[in-house]
C-alpha cells in the first residue's frame, strides 16, 4: 500500500487531518486536539513605553524630580512615534508618577507620592471591588485584624504622650456623643490614632481605605443594646496596655475587639 499522505484544514480549537489519496484510497478524516501556544499577548507600544518608565522610577533610577528626556528624545531611545511616547506619559500621568510643569524650567518630571493620594485611590477601588462582590465584609474585617492587630503591638511600643493624649480625648468624645454617626466618628479616631502611634505609614495607609469603605456602605443601621458600651470599654483596655506599653496585652486585646466590631456590619 503506498504511503497516506496528508493535509489539515482547522476549525476552531481543532485540526482535520486528510489522511489516504488516490481513486483506489477512500479519503478519511479524523480529528486530533490542538495544543494552543503558551505565549502573552503583544500590549500596545504606548504602554510598553510607560511600563518601562515606571519600572525605571520604581528601582529608583528615576528619582522624585528628574526631568525625564523630552518627547523627541524619548521617542528616538524607545524607536516610536512622538504620538506614542505623549500617550504614555498620560498614563504615568494619570497614576500621579509623573507631572508636567510649564515655562524656561518646565518639562516632565517624576512626582512626589502622597500618602493621602494613594489612599483616596485605594479607597475607590475598594469601593468599586465591594460592590461588584469582588471583595466581600468578612474579607475586608480580616484584613482589619491583619493590619490593626500588630498596629496595637507596635504603638505600644512606640507610642508617645501626644498619642495617648489622642486616645484619651477620643474616648472622651464617644462617651459624651450620642448621635449613631459621631460615635463611630469618635470610634474611628480612636483607631487611627493607634494605627499613627504604630510610626508604620504604611499600615495607615491600606487601614483607613478599609475602614471607610466599611463606615459607608456596611454599617448597620442599629447595633445590638450595649454595643457602645462595650467599644467604650475596649478602648479604655487599649489605652492603658499601649500606656504601660504592653504590646502582648496591645495585640490580644484589639484582636478580641475587632471580633466584637463585627456585629457593627452588614455581611
Amino acid at each position: 500500500m503506498p504511503a497516506a499522505r496528508s493535509s489539515s484544514a482547522r476549525s476552531g480549537t481543532t485540526t482535520w487531518q486528510r489522511v489516504g489519496s488516490g481513486s483506489e484510497s477512500p479519503v478519511v478524516m479524523q480529528a486530533r486536539a490542538e495544543t494552543p501556544l503558551s505565549v502573552s499577548r503583544v500590549r500596545p507600544a504606548y504602554q510598553q513605553v510607560a511600563d518601562q518608565l515606571r519600572q525605571l522610577i520604581l528601582e529608583g533610577r528615576l528619582c522624585v524630580g528628574d526631568r525625564l528626556p523630552s518627547e523627541g528624545e524619548l521617542a528616538s531611545q524607545f524607536g516610536v512615534s512622538r504620538s506614542t511616547v505623549r500617550e504614555a506619559l498620560r498614563a504615568l500621568a494619570s497614576r500621579d508618577l509623573i507631572h508636567t510643569t510649564r515655562g524656561p524650567t518646565g518639562g516632565t518630571f517624576v512626582s512626589q507620592v502622597k500618602v493621602e493620594k494613594i489612599s483616596d485611590y485605594l479607597e475607590t477601588s475598594i469601593g468599586r471591588l465591594s460592590g461588584d462582590k469582588g471583595v466581600t465584609v468578612q474579607e475586608m474585617l480580616e484584613a482589619r485584624d491583619v493590619l490593626e492587630v500588630p498596629a496595637a503591638r507596635l504603638a505600644a511600643d512606640r507610642r508617645q504622650a501626644c498619642h495617648l493624649e489622642a486616645m484619651r480625648a477620643a474616648i472622651e468624645r464617644e462617651v459624651a456623643t450620642r448621635g449613631r454617626n459621631d460615635r463611630f466618628a469618635e470610634h474611628r479616631d480612636f483607631h487611627q490614632v493607634i494605627v499613627e502611634a504604630s510610626g508604620n505609614v504604611l499600615l495607615g495607609m491600606m487601614n483607613e481605605p478599609v475602614f471607610r469603605v466599611l463606615q459607608a456602605k456596611f454599617l448597620r443601621p442599629t447595633v445590638p443594646e450595649g454595643f457602645w458600651a462595650t467599644v467604650d470599654h475596649d478602648h479604655g483596655a487599649l489605652l492603658t496596655a499601649i500606656g504601660d506599653r504592653d504590646a502582648v496585652a496591645a495585640g490580644q486585646l484589639m484582636a478580641d475587639h475587632l471580633v466584637a466590631l463585627r456585629d457593627a456590619y452588614t455581611e
